[in-house]
């Protein structure tokens, strides 16, 4: 599994529910598969991908995902750790693992090797799964959606060379926001 095919999968089973993408090339990615309104993109914040998507579990009491990265999560740990103490957030935190920093040049991610899924454990996550296919991380997203009423980690162990990454997410971020916005409302509202 590969960025590309690890973010098509959580497209193909998140329709609806908010989705925060971390910075660099998965809200890249996300953006040119399929541009929503349930899709929230960070850029230029790395490491705060996760905190974004708890403010917005915490408020709609909705089940909200981010798809963060290794780097992104080591960057900023304190979202990790806020989760993991929230026993009724409905969160699915998606770590994507390449053991780089694809989007500035592909630079390792310190420490190599970082046991992600240990480490949530740590923080007290009660589920905790670990993936290498596309298959098992659909099975997985579609089983913990049905019911989220807790924090869920999700660590995909990425070993296939990306593909070729769309453009950058346009400077026109406040539309994203207020699109977000305006798709929460409804949620909340249905």
């Amino acid at each position: 599994m590969n960025k590309t095919a690890a973010v098509r999968a959580v497209l193909d089973v998140v329709r609806t529910e908010p989705i925060v993408f971390t910075t660099g090339y998965a809200c890249r990615i996300a953006r040119g598969i399929a541009d929503r309104p349930n899709h929230f993109y960070m850029t230029g914040s790395m490491g705060l991908a996760s905190s974004i998507a708890i403010g917005i579990g915490m408020q709609t009491r909705r089940p909200t995902v981010v798809v963060d990265g290794d780097g992104s999560l080591l960057m900023n740990p304190v979202g990790l750790v806020t989760a993991g103490s929230m026993r009724e957030l409905p969160l699915v935190h998606v770590v994507l693992d390449d053991g780089r920093y694809a989007s500035t040049g592909g630079q390792a991610v310190a420490p190599a090797g970082a046991d992600f899924a240990a480490l949530a454990v740590a923080c007290g996550y009660r589920y905790v799964r670990r993936v290498t296919d596309v298959a098992a991380l659909g099975a997985i997203l579609r089983e913990e959606l049905r019911a989220c009423a807790s924090p869920v980690f999700v660590h995909c162990v990425l070993s296939d060379v990306d593909d070729p990454v769309s453009a950058r997410v346009d400077l026109n971020l406040h539309e994203y926001t207020k699109r977000l916005r305006g798709h929460l409302r409804e949620l909340l509202a249905a």
